[in-house]
């Protein structure tokens, strides 16, 4: 067994990296949620309807990324990581989407809760909000979670600091 000493470096170092891979994840997703808030304002505009939301945008990032991470310490979608990464890149992305429509039906429980309603009157204003609005807002995670789950399927099999180096580090000229 490892001193205590080794062992609190060894915790240090392991909530220092959920941090960063949570802040990445949380820049990426607000970046895809923000540009979405971007269109519906001056889609909305056009029609001389205000809308501002960017807040929501950045909330739903941050309670987004913290479902992704709960999914990971969960090894979910893990079944095909032996298979080409078009497999476990498209797994993964249909799994996480379940998993945050999952998070999203639990939020509206407990928004009922909050408000009063009760779990089924949360479960009811869900349905008010109509299939097109879930279906839309179910393609649109789908469509941010390929690119998001390739990058880190490619992680996964090159390392993360190849990825990085690829993407961020000085390049010379061929």
């Amino acid at each position: 067994m490892g001193s205590p000493g080794k062992t609190t470096e060894h915790l240090k170092e392991k909530v220092r990296h959920e941090l960063i891979e949570y802040g990445i994840n949380v820049t990426y997703l607000a970046l895809v949620f923000g540009s979405f808030t971007a269109y519906r304002r001056l889609l909305l505009a056009a029609h001389d309807i205000a809308y501002t939301n960017y807040g929501v945008a950045l909330i739903e990032a941050l309670i987004l990324g913290k479902v992704i991470m709960v999914g990971s310490v969960l090894r979910l979608g893990r079944e095909l990581e032996d298979k080409p990464l078009i497999y476990s890149t498209l797994y993964k992305t249909a799994v996480f989407t379940v998993l945050d429509a999952v998070f999203r039906l639990i939020e509206h429980m407990i928004k009922g809760l909050w408000h009063g309603q009760g779990i089924m009157g949360g479960l009811v204003a869900a349905s008010e909000q109509g299939l097109e609005i879930v279906l839309a807002n179910a393609l649109v995670i789908l469509v941010a979670f390929i690119p998001f789950f390739a990058v880190r399927e490619l992680g996964r099999v090159l390392g993360t600091k190849t990825i990085w180096e690829l993407f961020f580090g000085k390049r010379t000229a061929p």
